[in-house]
């Protein structure tokens, strides 16, 4: 079967590798370059982690990510993933971090509990004074998304993938399974899958009643001389406590520590607008920090870049057939842990037509 796959973020990625795998022929297409720092998967690195809150379905899966990840490895011949382990700290009852350790206890998932004092003695970088407890899971930590996006058009390169970068696909006809690109080349195939992220809505506005679209922004820092060795033994951080959403990746193989927010995000229309950061964005981000952090002051932003993230509106997963094209939003930092198992997934439904299954795997309602 000939399918084309509009899109070269993980999904579109592992969605080509997938169907590689099972014999079709491939063309993958994507508007920039393979990794796009503009895409919602482009950055450098990406936590995965068990811990989802109330998300129980999304908790379950997280099984069949890591499997999905150790195949891609497998075919790869390189794993980009530090298992550095992924960090909870409750400020108050009732926060981020609590409401993650609460999920990971209902799902039966081990991890060890740390009063403030000897989190702090294990991570200088935190001030025991501003958080009840710290919570360490041993499994999860960073992804490398770049590298992983580069070594997969590497492999498909090698599989014969026609891949087709800096070509923007202007128009689609779901039913004949076509596209046209900027240089008003038509390309056809038996399936279309389409996985743009952010973009899909400018090639099917009608789903706009589906999904919605979201700015948000990550800086790196430098952190004090003396923290610096600290934060390179550190594991991840789901969830700084407080209000803020806030997590952390430590730096990790020449890739810098990396501080985000949920309480950041914005919607965010046009995907290509807005994409520098604002003037002082990077030190608004960094000051959601404290507490539990101290020193905060310290720390230096070295760089902010946008993400642009599309999701439903409870920040589930999406399909949706249309003739002879399959849409698929699994789009978010939320999105990239599970980016391999969704590529393997949807090769699964276009072998099978089995719409309703992957619709309900990538909503996680009742698993």
């Amino acid at each position: 079967m000939r399918v084309t796959i509009v899109g070269a973020g993980i999904a579109g990625l592992s969605t080509a590798w997938s169907l590689s795998k099972l014999g079709h022929d491939i063309t993958l297409i994507e508007q920039g370059s393979i990794p796009n720092p503009l895409a919602a998967s482009g950055d450098r690195h990406r936590m995965i982690r068990r811990a989802y809150g109330d998300a129980d379905g999304y908790a379950r899966t997280i099984s069949e990510a890591f499997d999905s990840w150790d195949l891609l490895w497998n075919d790869l011949g390189v794993s980009h993933y530090a298992n550095c382990g992924v960090l909870g700290i409750s400020q108050h009852a009732g926060d981020g971090a609590a409401h993650f350790r609460t999920g990971l206890d209902r799902m039966k998932f081990e991890y060890e509990l740390l009063d403030p004092q000897e989190a702090a003695g294990r991570y200088p970088f935190l001030d025991p004074a501003t958080f009840r407890y710290a919570y360490l899971d041993h499994d999860g930590g960073a992804l490398f998304s770049e590298r992983i996006a580069r070594d997969m058009k590497a492999w498909l390169k090698m599989r014969g993938a026609d891949i087709r970068t800096h070509a923007k696909v202007l128009a689609v006809d779901a039913h004949a399974a076509s596209v046209r690109i900027d240089d008003d080349t038509i390309i056809r195939a038996d399936r279309l899958v389409v996985t743009a992220g952010a973009w899909t809505l400018q090639l099917f506005p009608a789903l706009a009643e589906n999904l919605m679209t979201y700015r948000n922004a990550v800086a790196y820092m430098e952190p004090p001389a003396d923290l610096a060795h600290a934060w390179s033994t550190a594991p991840a951080i789901v969830d700084i406590g407080g209000d803020s959403g806030g997590y952390v990746l430590p730096p990790s193989d020449d890739i810098g520590l990396k501080f985000g927010a949920g309480v950041h995000k914005s919607r965010a229309p046009d995907p290509d607008a807005n994409r520098d950061a604002a003037p002082g964005e990077g030190d608004s981000l960094r000051r959601l920090f404290s507490p539990p952090l101290s020193r905060i002051d310290e720390y230096t932003v070295t760089e902010v870049k946008t993400c642009i993230y599309t999701f439903t509106a409870d920040s589930r997963f999406f399909s949706k057939r249309l003739g002879n094209t399959l849409v698929v939003s699994a789009c978010s930092g939320h999105g990239y842990k599970f980016g391999a198992a969704v590529g393997r997934r949807v090769a699964q439904a276009l072998d099978t037509d089995d719409d309703a299954m992957l619709a309900r795997w990538l909503r996680a309602d009742a698993r």
